[in-house]
């Protein structure tokens, strides 16, 4: 079939929006709620284009709902994808809600009118507007690199590839003339019904069902006019659905009383379904639909109505918040969380594409509109991609498992006591319950007085009391388990005192052990505070100065300060900073003398962070990451970085190594084709970690397709040729957003594309080509991330148009009688094929055929004859015609409409004889247009009058009656049979048939009245019951007796009187006691008496009331 030609949008004006029946009436009023609205423009083929509308809620009660639909009835949300992107943003201040938009890359397609509709309880606003699509102007592009560009304006590396550049331009046509403006439906009402679909593709029409049923309203003879409606009801009302609609009349007769039905079904007033009189105007108002309000309405008043169809849509559930990777260590707690836009909707967990079952190992759990999958304890095996799936899309994330490691929070450090002072060891390692060892000198330690270990949290101490020198040595922590060991140095300092003259120069006393790298450095991480006691000497006492450079250090407050003891002198730096590096020099003197110290600190601290982190490449599943090291490397040599990753809008960072990973280039990989992420790297040294760097910009892992599959020829003309594929075996994330066909003649190499816009159909004829020349054909697929390997026709293609001779392909089931019932659709498709297309024709009984007598419609392929409701007169021999030229093809259809039959004529009864009767009668007047197949014979005598039936399925016209009763006189009808049913009506006998008496005369008993008069007895006992208190209960019994007797029922011996509680019945003897909700109070003896005047009787019955106790009720929920 060959492509209609696309419209030039300035030529042809779109319809205008028409508000959709059914939802204009729901809103109570039309208020302003727009703050700005989106306007009418002219777009660019190929480029992106947005629409903006703000809503203002400062008065609203809920969050508005906003619609944006494209023409009258087409709703854009469902179309979200690719091509149409919506994004909604509210501020919080100003209480403005913001909608956009946005068409990515525009084709011819986009043109024509658009409406945007928010709602909001009882408020509705709605604006039009229109999209004009024109060609790009041409420019010359003198550097083909400039084509690769991205979308979005966050520079080289954001956004979208964008290969639109490098498509071949379309010459600008030159504009012609304005033609006046074309009314289609005057075109649909003059044309072919086989047309209809190619005029509305032509002129821009979506709403095929739409356009046929008000193509049929114009078309129907226009009736009189209504003298109980001034309006009628709309032809049909278009509803979402928990949505209201409202369906409205106006009467002539304000006092008129209208009925409303739905399915021939008169409606009642409800809480459902509410009914307006305001004047002459009559509402039917319908809240929250449901799938059940999809059905056919009736307004009747009198003997005339009106009638509509109300369709119910239910949106699809889609995903509102997506899946996290998640990476944890074996045996934590993992939790996949979803949030779907449907209260109580449904949802399918998949784990490697494999459905998931609720076991012990999973669990499902659900609250509103939030689902949760949830593995208590996870281990190696559970390492796979999780998938969540509704009907209307799917999120998917990766679950990582590493082995459980040790980390050591705080190692254990050197120290140097005095003798007589307390000595403690202390770290901290990540597992609260790991236990562990010390050791010293290789010796396990064994706690005693002076020494002891405990274990507090993470924590571990050694404490040793009383330093003493035999206390020196190495001490190691080893936890139990891992093959790990923390090891430091206790140094025990001796002090000596000597005798010195009273006048001995001053003497710095500087311990070279411990903390200190070398001689006079001390190192100390940025942070922790740094304490240097320097022991001096000297009679009389010497005077301290310390100095960093040129400056004096002498406060004795603050961050760095001096504190000064009897031959002591300490410098203290509380938090070391960076800027606290540098030379430090401690000067003494005494009238003895002087003596000078240089000290040298060094601050050391995590390194900053890593800069300039980017992604330089994509694949299907990976990426490849760069960055630039610290410019600051802590002062301690770099160890190594860590790396984690999130998807773009989330909030939870995925490591993705344990190890420290050394170089600057790394590959990312196990991530969702099609997903925005985003990544950022930490810098180690040996002093700790660094903080974050910056997040890179967003990044999607994607591939081009493979090549399109079964890539054939379906047809050929003079200068054209059609093509026929299937798409990609592989399509991924990206999708496909189209295909490039090219053509090049056999032997050449030059290959020329046919089509400057991708095709998005799996077909595409090429056309201006040569007569006789052979030609090569290839097919390119499409996406964001490049085109696909083509899909060839190595073979040459010969063009030159392929006579074929018609032929009729008659269906298996054509080739016998058709039959059909009166009042039944017959729907015929009988294909053919031939080339060229091939002139049809359809007679019946030799006659060309009526149009109003049944439908045709024929394409290239087959012809359809259609009858909506068929009758006898649609009986006969239909014949179809197939001609190309001087060649011709028919076949004959056999159809036969039938109905049920009349009823038989001239029923006898030609004898009487015995017990039996002889029965004759005519075959009906009206075969129902077939055979009879049988008869159905009844009698019935005069005194009953009951019908009984005595044959089935006779075939004869006649038959004998037996077995009739003496002295009865009977009367026969019957019924004809054909392949329809049974007749409507039955063919009754004009004469009866009369079984006469013989002289034999019954003489009956004489009858002798019996005593009814007895005492009550009764026939059913009461039987012991035990119940469950709380659930409602019953007992009963049955008694007899006449007068009918007096009925007392008794609990504990008292006569239960008008207690609410209890309810007594007695229906025909039955007694029976309901008891409303028993407690153990209501246990005990119960009696029911029954009294009467010849005397009484009595049964009684234990009732045993009981409690569940709790752990009974769980075992019987499980």
């Amino acid at each position: 079939m060959p492509e209609p030609k696309k419209p030039d949008p300035k030529k042809e004006a779109a319809p205008p929006a028409e508000p959709v029946p059914g939802e204009e009436l729901q809103p109570a009023q039309i208020t302003g709620l727009f703050v700005e609205r989106p306007e009418s423009t002219t777009a660019i083929r190929g480029k992106n284009i947005t629409f903006v509308a703000k809503v203002d809620s400062s008065t609203l009660l809920r969050k508005p709902v906003m619609k944006w639909l494209k023409g009258k009835w087409l709703d854009l949300g469902s179309k979200a994808g690719k091509h149409l992107q919506f994004k909604e943003t509210y501020d919080r201040n100003t209480k403005i809600y913001t909608y956009e938009m946005t068409i990515v890359k525009v084709v011819d397609g986009d043109a024509g009118g658009y409406r945007c509709e928010v709602t909001a309880k009882d408020k509705c606003d709605s604006c039009t507007f229109e999209i004009t699509v024109e060609a790009v102007e041409e420019v010359q592009q003198t550097n083909i690199l400039e084509a690769f560009k991205r979308s979005g304006d966050a520079g080289e590396d954001a956004g979208d590839l964008d290969f639109s550049g490098l498509l071949k331009k379309r010459e600008k046509k030159k504009e012609e003339p304005m033609e006046p403006e074309v009314d289609v439906w005057d075109i649909l009402k003059n044309a072919r019904p086989c047309d209809y679909e190619k005029i509305a593709f032509q002129y821009g029409i979506t709403d095929l069902r739409g356009m046929l049923k008000r193509l049929k309203m114009m078309r129907k003879v226009e009736p009189k006019k209504s003298d109980a409606f001034i309006r009628k009801l709309e032809p049909a009302y278009s509803v979402e659905k928990g949505r209201k609609i409202v369906m409205s009349v106006e009467l002539a007769d304000h006092n008129a009383q209208v009925k409303w039905l739905k399915n021939g079904q008169e409606i009642k007033p409800s809480a459902k379904y509410l009914f307006e009189s305001i004047g002459g105007i009559r509402k039917l108002i319908i809240n929250k639909s449901t799938l059940s309000d999809d059905a056919a309405y009736e307004c009747v008043i009198g003997e005339e109505k009106c009638f509509t169809e109300v369709f119910v849509q239910e949106p699809p559930v889609t995903i509102t918040k997506l899946l996290d990777d998640i990476h944890v260590v074996v045996g934590e707690r993992v939790e996949f969380e979803v949030e779907v836009s449907e209260e109580g909707a449904n949802v399918i967990w998949m784990k490697d594409g494999v459905e998931l079952s609720r076991d012990g190992k999973y669990r499902f759990k659900k609250d509103g509109k939030k689902h949760w999958l949830i593995i208590n304890e996870a281990s190696k095996e559970d390492i796979g991609t999780f998938c969540v799936c509704t009907n209307g899309g799917q999120s998917k994330a990766e679950l990582e498992v590493e082995d459980k490691e040790l980390e050591v929070l705080q190692s254990i450090a050197d120290l140097t006591v005095k003798a007589a002072e307390q000595a403690v060891f202390k770290c901290e390692v990540s597992d609260e319950k790991v236990t562990g060892r010390w050791f010293k000198d290789g010796v396990e330690v064994i706690p005693g007085k002076r020494i002891k270990m405990t274990h507090i949290g993470r924590i571990h101490k050694l404490t040793i009391d009383d330093v003493k020198p035999e206390d020196a040595g190495d001490y190691t922590f080893v936890p139990d388990g891992y093959a790990l060991s923390l090891s430091a140095k206790l140094n025990f300092l001796e002090i000596k005192i000597d005798y010195v003259p009273r006048q001995d120069p001053p003497k710095i006393h500087l311990d070279t052990t411990g903390s200190m790298v070398s001689k006079n450095t001390i190192i100390v991480v940025a942070g922790n505070k740094l304490r240097l006691d320097v022991e001096i000497t000297g009679e009389p006492a010497p005077t301290v100065c310390w100095r960093k450079g040129p400056i004096e250090l002498s406060s004795a407050e603050g961050r760095v300060r001096v504190e000064s003891r009897k031959n002591l002198s300490s410098f203290v730096i509380e938090g070391a900073e960076r800027g606290d590096e540098g030379l430090y020099c401690i000067t003494v003197n005494n009238p003895a003398g002087e003596d000078k110290a240089d000290l040298n600190i060094r601050v050391v601290d995590v390194p900053d962070a890593p800069e300039n982190v980017r992604c330089t490449g994509v694949g299907e599943d990976t990426a490849s990451i760069l960055w630039d090291p610290p410019k600051f490397d802590g002062g301690a040599p770099l160890k190594g970085y860590l790396m984690e990753r999130k998807k773009k809008g989330s909030s939870r960072w995925t490591k993705l190594n344990f190890d420290i990973y050394e170089s600057t280039v790394y590959e990312a990989k196990k991530m969702i084709e099609g997903v925005f992420y985003e990544m950022r790297v930490f810098a180690v040294n040996g002093i700790g970690v660094s903080q974050p760097s910056a997040t890179s910009k967003p990044f999607m892992p994607i591939a081009p397709t493979s090549e399109p599959t079964r890539l054939v020829v379906d047809d050929i003309t003079d200068d054209t040729c059609a093509l026929k594929w299937l798409p990609p075996d592989r399509v991924g994330a990206g999708g496909v957003d189209g295909y490039i066909i090219e053509y090049c003649l056999e032997g050449g190499s030059e290959w020329v594309q046919a089509n400057e816009v991708p095709v998005e159909k799996n077909m595409y004829r090429v056309r201006g080509l040569q007569v006789g020349e052979k030609y090569l054909f290839r097919v390119t697929a499409v996406n964001i991330a490049g085109r696909s390997p083509p899909a060839e026709i190595k073979q040459g293609v010969t063009i030159r148009e392929i006579t074929e001779r018609p032929k009729i392909r008659l269906p298996r089931q054509l080739r016998t009688k058709f039959i059909r019932k009166v009042g039944e659709k017959v729907n015929l498709v009988i294909p053919f094929q031939g080339k060229p297309r091939p002139v049809v024709n359809w007679f019946k009984d030799g006659a060309p055929l009526d149009s109003s007598l049944a439908n045709v419609r024929t394409s290239e392929v087959d012809s359809i004859l259609f009858i909506r409701q068929a009758t006898r007169e649609h009986s006969g021999q239909y014949t179809l015609s197939v001609q190309i030229e001087n060649m011709e093809d028919k076949a004959n259809i056999e159809i036969q409409i039938v109905e049920k039959p009349g009823p038989p004529v001239f029923v006898t009864v030609t004898d009487v004889w015995g017990f039996n009767a002889a029965l004759e009668w005519r075959p009906p007047k009206d075969s129902g247009n077939c055979d009879i197949t049988g008869y159905t014979v009844q009698k019935a005598d005069k005194k009953t009058t009951e019908w009984f039936t005595v044959y089935e399925h006779n075939r004869r016209p006649s038959c004998t009656v037996s077995d009739l009763v003496m002295g009865n006189e009977y009367t026969f009808r019957i019924f004809s049979e054909n392949i329809c049913g049974m007749s409507e009506d039955a063919g009754v006998s004009k004469n009866t048939a009369v079984i006469a008496k013989t002289g034999l005369h019954y003489k009956p008993q004489p009858f002798k009245e019996r005593e009814m008069n007895s005492s009550p007895k009764f026939i059913t006992p009461l039987v012991d019951r035990s119940v469950v208190a709380g659930y409602n209960t019953a007992i009963s019994c049955a008694v007899r007796g006449y007068p009918r007797p007096k009925i007392i029922w008794m609990k504990n011996k008292m006569i239960i009187g008008a207690d609410p509680k209890f309810l007594m019945q007695n229906n025909q003897g039955v007694l029976t006691l309901n008891i409303r909700k028993p407690s153990l109070f209501d246990g005990g003896q119960y009696i029911c008496k029954a009294v009467n005047e010849l005397g009484e009787d009595q049964v009684e019955c234990r009732l045993e009331v009981r409690v569940i106790k709790e752990k009974e009720k769980e075992e019987a929920k499980k």
